[in-house]
């Protein structure tokens, strides 16, 4: 069968009707028009095919004009009437515009073909026919499924309404139940980066604790410069996380120095900002955060990696995050040959303004220590003089590794609380720290029943206490 036979089913063949009385013609049709893979039928008068129609659905008709008994005007007449969907094409060999009219408007042919014919000429008119027929199938089609439709919405629509205010009730108890959820979805995914980040402590060794001081920074410098509360969040989420790219690094890698490396172990250090960010990157609530720690070995001359991105290229919380990094690092020997006091440490940073870090970002940092280089004193400050449990211990007592430790942001008077004078109800002022460096549980956590036997479980597991701090409001609880 001719691909380019227009069919309106594939599965079912297209019936062609051809009437003339002379025997030759028909002949003529049937082979031009079986060649297009069409069923093809012949009647050699207008009686004969009227016959031929009663058995069974034609397509299309192609009738002669001139014939005896019936001409085609009065048999295509009596197609019409009985078979309106046929359609019907007059074949006639006279220039009889008589002949042509009465056909025209009894029979209401679609077409004329004059003989003699080009056999393009048929085809491309039988081409046509079956377009157009399924056209009108598909017309009819889509009115009775309008119909239908129409039918089915009158319906849907008489009960619209109570529909209407079943769905809004379902809503809003499904929006209650988010609402009850969102808040321990939010503090889940904060203790899941929390989990994370522990595990880089652990792994970390010798620098364990390093990612919770330099988001403590980070965070602080960020409150400084005024960042948004999302933006802020990022900026946090990246501090915590920013060294998971070295997970997957030796030993002999992270135990050092960067002086210290060497060449090959200097470009697998110089990796792990890539290695983080493809790692993160899957997480929606982490691709902002996961682009920070791309970025945050990028320094403001343009000196950095892995981009040797320069000035505002680099996203402000990158810049941000760089210089917590570094301040905490070249104070636990990570980043320099030996490690620097903490009034070292400012110097080096201030020192570098323009140059590694951007000038408002030091800016800020200066303005965490009142513009004035750190004492010492202040650095060195003993643990002997730490107060006892219960005392609300003054501000400039507070050592080097607790000068970033999760602090109110306002003054606030504060407890330090051992765990048996915990309370149900307290609050804790400060994130609680394990000697390792991990984070257990966070500032502004509410204490219950629950957390209290935990922490205490866990100080006997561990043989060591730990220190926690409650704002005063939570006073009460003392004993």
């Amino acid at each position: 069968m001719n691909s380019s036979a227009v069919q309106p089913d594939a599965a079912v063949p297209v019936v062609i009707l051809c009437v003339d009385d002379e025997p030759n013609i028909l002949s003529s049709l049937q082979r031009l028009l079986r060649r297009q893979g069409y069923q093809v039928l012949s009647a050699q008068s207008g009686a004969d095919g009227l016959a031929i129609l009663e058995q069974q659905p034609v397509d299309l008709v192609i009738s002669d004009m001139r014939m005896p008994q019936m001409d085609g005007a009065r048999f295509l007449e009596q197609v019409r009437q009985r078979w309106p969907d046929t359609t019907r094409v007059l074949l006639t060999g006279y220039a009889d515009v008589e002949s042509t009219m009465a056909a025209i408007n009894k029979g209401e042919i679609y077409r004329y073909i004059a003989k003699p014919w080009d056999d393009n000429d048929v085809i491309l008119l039988v081409k046509h026919v079956l377009e157009r027929q399924a056209l009108e199938r598909e017309k009819r089609r889509l009115e009775v499924l309008t119909q239908q439709q129409n039918e089915e919405l009158k319906t849907l629509n008489a009960s619209l309404e109570a529909k209407v205010q079943e769905r809004t009730r379902e809503l809003q108890l499904a929006l209650q139940g988010v609402q009850r959820s969102n808040e321990q979805l939010r503090k889940n995914f904060l203790t899941s980066v929390s989990i994370f980040s522990n595990l880089m402590e652990l792994r970390a060794g010798s620098i364990g604790g390093h990612s919770r001081r330099v988001a403590e920074i980070a965070r602080k410098l960020a409150s400084r410069m005024g960042l948004l509360k999302d933006d802020l969040q990022d900026v946090v989420l990246a501090a915590l996380l920013h060294d998971i790219g070295k997970i997957g690094l030796p030993d002999s890698v992270l135990d050092k120095a960067e002086p210290a490396l060497k060449n090959d172990e200097l470009v697998q250090l110089m990796r792990h900002p890539l290695i983080a960010e493809t790692a993160l990157m899957p997480l929606d609530q982490l691709k902002v955060a996961a682009t920070l720690i791309r970025s945050h070995h990028e320094h403001f001359d343009g000196s950095g990696y892995p981009e040797r991105l320069s000035g505002t290229a680099i996203p402000l919380g990158a810049r941000i995050l760089l210089l917590a990094n570094d301040y905490d690092a070249v104070q636990h020997g990570h980043k320099l040959s030996s490690p620097l006091s903490q009034a070292q440490a400012y110097e080096f940073i201030v020192a570098s303004s323009g140059k590694h870090y951007d000038p408002a970002v030091v800016e800020a940092f200066k303005a965490l220590f009142g513009g004035n280089r750190p004492s010492a004193q202040a650095v060195e400050e003993p643990a002997a003089r730490t107060p006892k449990p219960g005392v609300v211990r003054p501000r400039s007592m507070i050592t080097r590794d607790e000068a970033y430790a999760d602090t109110p942001s306002h003054e606030e008077a504060e407890l330090e609380l051992t765990s048996k004078q915990l309370r149900p109800g307290m609050v804790l002022s400060k994130g609680v720290i394990t000697r390792e460096g991990l984070l257990l549980l966070f500032r502004d956590d509410v204490l219950d029943d629950k957390l209290i036997a935990q922490v205490i479980k866990f100080e006997k597991q561990e043989k060591y206490p730990l220190t926690f701090w409650v704002k005063e409001h939570a006073r009460w609880g003392a004993t």
